[in-house]
């Protein structure tokens, strides 16, 4: 997968890093082909962390943010809800690809003489 990082006010060792890869490969076992994820963090000025993780495919671009006390539970509640935005993108084109199928069937005529 390729990750860009982008870190502000914020040093992340290599613990940390691995977490974030870890956590973000979960979403290459939903997404077919991924052609780049931006990881963005940084600390605001309550001490909060903000991860703000982008995810692009060749027709959509997935995008989550969220801001907690630690870098470990942003990324957990960030990949949780691109995980949500995925499937339900999926799902959406499943039921249209079942619907256009289900209005050919209905405009098929048999005839009456057909033998099934």
């Amino acid at each position: 997968m390729n990750i860009k990082y982008l870190f502000k006010d914020v040093t992340i060792d290599n613990r940390t890093r691995e977490y974030v890869e870890k956590r973000l490969s979960g979403i290459e076992k939903v997404l077919d082909k991924i052609l780049k994820t931006e990881v963005e963090i940084d600390r605001d000025k309550k001490g909060l962390f903000r991860v703000e993780v982008m995810v692009s495919t060749p027709r959509d671009l997935f995008r989550a943010e969220e801001t907690t006390e630690s870098i470990e539970g942003s990324i957990d509640l960030v990949v949780d809800e691109l995980k949500i935005q995925i499937v339900k993108k999926k799902d959406k084109l499943w039921t249209k690809i079942m619907r256009g199928a289900r209005s050919l069937k209905k405009k098929m005529s048999l005839d009456d003489d057909a033998r099934f």
